[in-house]
């Protein structure tokens, strides 16, 4: 196991559980896949991302099980492919797919922030109430609060998983 609680031997094997992405032509189901285009629900759900045309995204938490018609449709609407963990452009948005037993959100969180634009934010998506990994509501608002961020809204994110967009705390105006 690694210090992100992922096993050395498995897809999240690189740093902060990052996979070994699979070239064209390594997985016949995902090409096929992706020559379809996402499905009108996956498309809906990335436009709720606030994701706008030329967005640079980067992604954290890849594997298996992850929303590929989200992931499809993320690319769409922003024109740019995902970027890995490894990408050290200034990031607009981070999709970070979380896991119970993923290890530590908070440091996951901090380590995500260092990337992104002044005014970006995280997308945290985790497995659906009643699927494998799961993480609990309030480890998601410890996790936010420590990291210095504040979650603005929730919602379904197709594939059976939620997202929770994340954002900078703001300083609270001062009161005279």
């Amino acid at each position: 196991m690694n210090e992100g609680g992922a096993s050395l031997d498995g897809p999240r094997s690189g740093p902060l559980g990052s996979p070994r992405r699979q070239a064209p032509g390594e997985d016949p189901a995902a090409d096929r896949a992706a020559a379809v285009g996402p499905s009108s629900a996956a498309a809906a759900a990335a436009g709720r991302l606030g994701l706008h045309a030329g967005n640079v995204v980067g992604e954290v938490g890849y594997d298996d099980d992850v929303d590929e018609d989200l992931r499809q449709a993320v690319e769409a609407v922003t024109g740019t492919d995902l970027l890995g963990e490894e990408a050290d452009e200034v990031l607009d948005a981070v999709l970070l797919w979380w896991r119970e037993e993923d290890g530590d959100l908070t440091d996951v969180l901090v380590d995500a922030l260092t990337l992104l634009a002044d005014d970006a934010g995280i997308c945290l998506l985790t497995p659906r109430t009643g699927r494998s990994g799961y993480v609990e509501p309030s480890e998601i608002v410890e996790a936010t609060r420590t990291a210095g961020l504040a979650q603005t809204t929730s919602a379904p994110a197709g594939g059976g998983w939620m997202v929770t967009r994340l954002a900078r705390s703001r300083p609270g105006r001062v009161r005279r």
